[in-house]
């Protein structure tokens, strides 16, 4: 049985930082983006953002929610959105932040292709 269950996993791509490495530009980036979310504010307002409805909420709905003051909250949410978690749109005196489609996908992926 077990040489059945070996047979049918298929192979675990090799590492890319065995063969060759990632620029400076990508370590970069990727390092960039991990400190974003390397934060439990930050998490929380992601969840926070895709359990809400269209998975989109507003900086006053967030506010609340988390606990903390308004500008640490809209703080939060520029690091997100520069790191392209989320987007940011105004509708009136209101500024939504939206799941950017997904980035946790990505990013997930992103580490997965430089790591062992």
């Amino acid at each position: 049985m077990k040489s059945e269950i070996a047979a049918t996993r298929t192979p675990r791509p090799s590492c890319a930082l065995v063969g060759s490495s990632i620029t400076d530009a990508e370590a970069a980036e990727l390092a960039h983006r991990l400190r974003a979310i390397a934060e439990p504010g930050r998490l929380r307002l992601l969840s926070l953002i895709a359990a809400h409805e269209n998975h989109e909420a507003c900086v006053a709905d967030l506010t609340d929610l988390v606990g903390l003051s308004q500008p640490t909250v809209s703080h939060h949410l520029k690091v997100l959105v520069e790191a392209r978690f989320v987007t940011r749109s105004k509708r009136g005196v209101f500024v939504y932040y939206a799941l950017e489609p997904d980035a946790l996908g990505i990013l997930g992926r992103q580490v997965e292709a430089t790591c062992c």
